[in-house]
């Protein structure tokens, strides 16, 4: 798609569920890399707006608020709170961080779902749900729980089975049961509004597939996807008690479906920020629209908002959704009800002043193109090895020897010799390449480009050695202080995106009041005859002590998931002898294996059953086994279970596996090889 010259840019950043806090999965893949764009397009003088707030509708709110036993609104307002105060401390510099509780959300999201109604963009349809009779509600896919038909693992969700991974509908539950009241739900009738997604499925493919080219492959890929498949119609309203109610005759009891609700509140937001001017960065062509979201929401954002956009009309649409991929800890999955996370609020109090620290190592390790790993080893590393090593070690020779033979006043640079024409030479070009990997939101190689700077002017005073040349050549070191100074306030100016605490501390030790980004690269920012303040360390050490103080907080999560999980789940209830002897599980001998496309937990096994003809059965094992290793291994399976569709596939039975107590799956294997087919009795 050939670039447009825009007029400013508006920069959203996805918004945080107001359940829970912030943590560095969430920074890594959505909020560290809004806010390093947003500065950089600020220190460049365009307009830019950055927009962010508080999700506070949808089902997992309510839910907590029953447990809790308050209301969902004192459940928002704690963690909007807490969320808001944590954003501020680290620096995401939000032009607004509002939420969508606020009145001016709530009209425009009214507004905008009645002009849709009202001009015959939605569909109306009846259908079938579980109906609470004690609650006297119909039931979210959330508030439904019940056993999983395709692994028979208890506890999955009306919508998905977090053990296996399949998608499910409600219907489908074994046994389901109400969330609320534990009661067994009944079938009602319910009607409910729909987008039809199908009707824009060519507009879609056109300006995504056609016009987006330039999207990182894990989104343009993710769409693709999608788009390869039939879209279908998807409900805009929700039968709950907890949301922005439906505001069409006929609606009581319904509400907004919060993926319809949320995404505008980056409008909403800005009308609160700018409430004359707030067209101007929503509908003017001559505007720039990013959103800034993790994996799991690319579909929301390129699919379902974009069409809400179009079938509504005067809307500008996105003209990139830079998404990241999913950052783990200590190569497990981030899993905030087992604790295993680093929130952010516990990071700020733990290490005060450090702000910038966990920005840098986590620019540096982003999960950019494929999911990746934090360690709190990788974490003392990076800071120890290379902002106190490379960046503070390079500033602080800089400044203490000019203060030491300068009285920390700038020197004249005199006659320039190789190797000051070398390091002038090697840091000309850094404002191009900074600038041209952060337009292509390449923010980790931004970053490192950046580092570069401490690398070449570390280098360079070690070749120099201001310190034996003083003695001899007082006039040299002028040239090597000089020129060294010059690399200090342009490291300043490139890392002001990123490391924003640490430019701010070394500008007043550099005692300038501002820099201009179109000084980056340039010899002459510090003019000889200036004083420099007081220098002072700009990094320092993090401790051996405190990195097992993290660990140690992640090992007792660890222990009291395990403690709360290692107890025999209850005999099932008594059955005859008669309905065991209708289960018919055989031997298979696994011929091929492969993982099933858009499913992280499913493997797709083609069985030699003894039958002459292949048979295929998914599984949701992905999680614990490659599948190269199960090709050639006998397993155990269920051969005379009806047939089941998952994600396309037709599964004929179901594989056997056991069940640790932490949720780790074991498949069923033989002592000894036994012909295909041979039956267990």
């Amino acid at each position: 798609m050939e670039q447009k010259n825009y007029k400013r840019t508006t920069v959203t950043a996805a918004l945080p569920y107001a359940n829970g806090g912030v943590h560095i999965g969430h920074l890594a893949g959505v909020y560290v890399p809004a806010d390093i764009y947003v500065r950089y397009l600020r220190l460049r003088k365009h307009p830019v707006i950055f927009i962010g707030g508080s999700d506070e509708h949808g089902v997992p709110i309510t839910i907590r608020a029953k447990k809790e036993g308050i209301t969902p609104q004192d459940v928002v307002d704690r963690y909007h709170s807490m969320i808001k105060k944590s954003f501020e401390e680290f620096g995401i510099s939000y032009d607004i961080y509002s939420r969508t509780t606020s009145d001016t959300h709530h009209q425009m999201a009214s507004d905008f779902f009645r002009k849709l109604y009202q001009e015959g963009k939605l569909i109306e349809r009846e259908s079938e749900q579980l109906y609470d009779e004690e609650a006297k509600q119909f039931l979210a896919d959330r508030y439904i729980t019940g056993e999983c038909p395709h692994c028979h693992h208890e506890g999955a969700y009306g919508d998905q089975c977090e053990h296996c991974g399949s998608d499910l509908s409600p219907m489908e539950l074994i046994n389901p049961k109400s969330a609320i009241s534990g009661s067994k739900p009944v079938v009602r009738k319910t009607k409910n509004w729909y987008l039809p997604l199908n009707d824009y499925q060519d507009w879609l493919k056109q300006w995504i597939l056609d016009g987006h080219k330039e999207w990182r492959p894990n989104v343009y890929g993710q769409c693709k996807s999608w788009l390869d498949l039939d879209l279908q119609p998807r409900a805009m309203t929700r039968d709950l008690d907890w949301g922005i109610p439906v505001p069409v005759e006929g609606a009581e009891g319904k509400v907004l479906y919060v993926w319809f609700d949320a995404p505008i509140g980056y409008i909403s937001n800005t009308k609160e920020l700018l409430p004359d001017s707030w067209e101007t960065w929503w509908k003017d062509p001559d505007t720039r629209l990013v959103h800034f979201i993790g994996k799991d929401n690319i579909v929301f954002h390129c699919i379902v908002f974009p069409t809400m956009l179009k079938a509504h009309g005067g809307y500008i649409l996105p003209d990139n959704v830079p998404s990241n991929e999913f950052l783990n800890l200590e190569d497990n999955k981030i899993s905030t009800s087992k604790n295993w996370a680093v929130w952010l609020h516990e990071y700020l109090a733990d290490f005060p002043g450090k702000q910038d620290v966990l920005r840098y190592v986590l620019t540096a390790n982003a999960p950019e193109t494929k999911d990746n790993n934090f360690t709190w080893k990788e974490f003392q590393d990076r800071n120890n090895n290379e902002l106190v090593a490379v960046y503070g070690n390079f500033v602080n020779r800089a400044l203490q020897l000019t203060k030491k033979y300068f009285n920390g006043i700038v020197p004249a640079c005199g006659e320039l010799l190789d190797v000051d024409r070398k390091a002038l030479d090697e840091f000309k070009n850094v404002k191009a390449e900074v600038e041209q990997l952060l337009e292509q939101f390449k923010f980790r190689d931004a970053q490192f480009a950046a580092m570069n700077l401490a690398r070449i002017g570390n280098r360079y005073i070690t070749e120099c050695e201001p310190w034996k040349v003083w003695k001899e050549d007082p006039k040299r070191v002028e040239t090597i202080l000089y020129i060294s100074l010059q690399l200090t306030a342009n490291l300043a100016i490139a890392f002001e995106p990123f490391l924003p605490f640490s430019s701010g501390r070394l500008r007043t030790m550099l005692n300038l009041s501002a820099f201009e980004w179109s000084q980056l690269g340039s010899t002459e920012i510090l003019h000889a005859g200036h004083q420099l303040a007081e220098p002072a360390l700009l990094f320092e050490k993090i401790e051996d002590e405190a990195i097992q103080h993290q660990l140690d907080k992640l090992a007792k999560a660890k222990h009291d998931n395990e403690a709360a999980a290692a107890q025999a789940k209850p005999i099932k209830d008594t059955i005859a002898f008669s309905d065991f002897e209708k289960l018919d599980i055989r031997v298979g001998t696994v011929k091929a294996c492969e993982k099933v496309k858009k499913a992280n937990k499913l493997l797709k096994f083609t069985l030699d059953d003894g039958s002459g003809t292949d048979r295929t059965i998914v599984s949701g094992i992905a999680k614990f086994y490659n599948p190269e290793e199960l090709v050639g291994r006998q397993l155990l399976f269920i051969a005379n279970l009806a047939p089941r569709t998952l994600m396309g596939i037709e599964s004929q039975g179901m594989i056997l596996s056991a069940e640790n107590f932490d949720g780790d799956l074991s498949l069923t294997t033989l002592l000894r090889e036994v012909k295909p087919g041979s039956q267990i009795g």
